[in-house]
Formats: C-alpha cells, structure tokens, sequence
C-alpha cells in the first residue's frame, strides 16, 4: 500500500485523527503538545499518528492535506487545522461540539 493509500485508510478509519509529532502523552513539540491537550480535554477517544516515527507518512501527507505544518487534527475526514486553529476552537467550545458529533456519529454506523 502506497502512502497517500494509507492516509486515505487512517482517515476513513477513524472519525478523529490528530497527525502529531510524538503521541498525547510524549509530545514532541510544543504544538503538538497543545494541540493533543486540546483534543484530549474534549473527553472523547481519538487517533494519533506519530509523524515522526514514519517519514514517508510526514511528507506524504503535507502533500494529501496541502498544509505544510504538523499537527494536524482531521476529523470526519475534512482538516480542521493545526494548533493555532484548534486551541481557538477549543476555547470557544466549537471543538468539543465538533468531535463529539463525529464520534457519535462513527458509533451509531
């Protein structure tokens, strides 16, 4: 399977998905480390790829995505955003409402 093949499986898999560098627990970068807080403090169960730890990964998907920059949360497929988009998301509530839908919505398929 071809990188851009499992991009396309991570993102159809799993309703939230956050492309970070390291994991919630073992941030890497301070915006992944922000970004990850965010997401986890929505209270819901999400997906994360360690984009370090596959390089072919991290390039592919700045091409599938068009955005340069990592994290990256997706969520029912679509970009959200990086930090700067979901901390502002996050502290207006826009953020819980938005992975809750999506979670709620994968587990009554």
């Amino acid at each position: 399977m071809d990188v851009m093949e499992t991009i396309k499986q991570q993102l159809s898999e799993n309703p939230v998905i956050l492309y970070m560098k390291g994991s919630p627990n073992a941030p890497q970068c301070g915006f992944s480390q922000r970004t990850s807080q965010a997401v986890m403090a929505c209270g819901q169960r999400f997906a994360y790829v360690d984009v370090l730890s596959n390089p072919d990964l991290r390039e592919g998907l700045k091409q599938y995505a068009n955005w340069p920059t990592y994290p990256q949360l997706w969520v029912n497929g679509e970009l959200v955003g990086g930090c700067d988009i979901v901390t502002e998301m996050y502290e207006s509530g826009e953020l819980k409402t938005l992975i809750e839908s999506a979670v709620s919505e994968d587990s009554s398929d």
